[in-house]
């Protein structure tokens, strides 16, 4: 097994639910840290946040606030397992005002025996 440390940027375009970040059908993520960040000028940016557990076929939230404008915010105090093949989501509620950074390991089970 290998691990790899890696960074994923995103920018919610829409207020669709957008998938930022999919765990490899041969790897699981560790999350250690989702930073968000709400560069409007002058409102806040309800942000909801969301796993979809592609074994169990369902989606959880994990966190839903109102951003303040101007600020930067972590979504997550503890690593948050991504096993394989599952979805973190984002949800905002104005267009083109959120972006962030997931910093997460990757661990890559592709050369695992048995």
């Amino acid at each position: 097994m290998t691990i790899q440390y890696k960074n994923q940027g995103f920018s919610l375009t829409t207020t669709g639910t957008t998938s930022v970040l999919t765990a490899p059908s041969n790897g699981r993520c560790l999350v250690k840290q989702i930073q968000v960040h709400n560069g409007s000028s002058s409102a806040a940016v309800n942000l909801a946040t969301q796993v979809t557990d592609t074994s169990a076929s369902a989606t959880f939230r994990i966190d839903n606030a109102a951003i303040a404008s101007n600020t930067t915010r972590q979504i997550i105090s503890q690593t948050l397992v991504l096993e394989e093949g599952d979805i973190l989501k984002m949800t905002a509620g104005t267009a083109n005002e959120i972006q962030g950074i997931v910093s997460y390991a990757l661990l890559d089970r592709s050369q695992e025996n048995g």
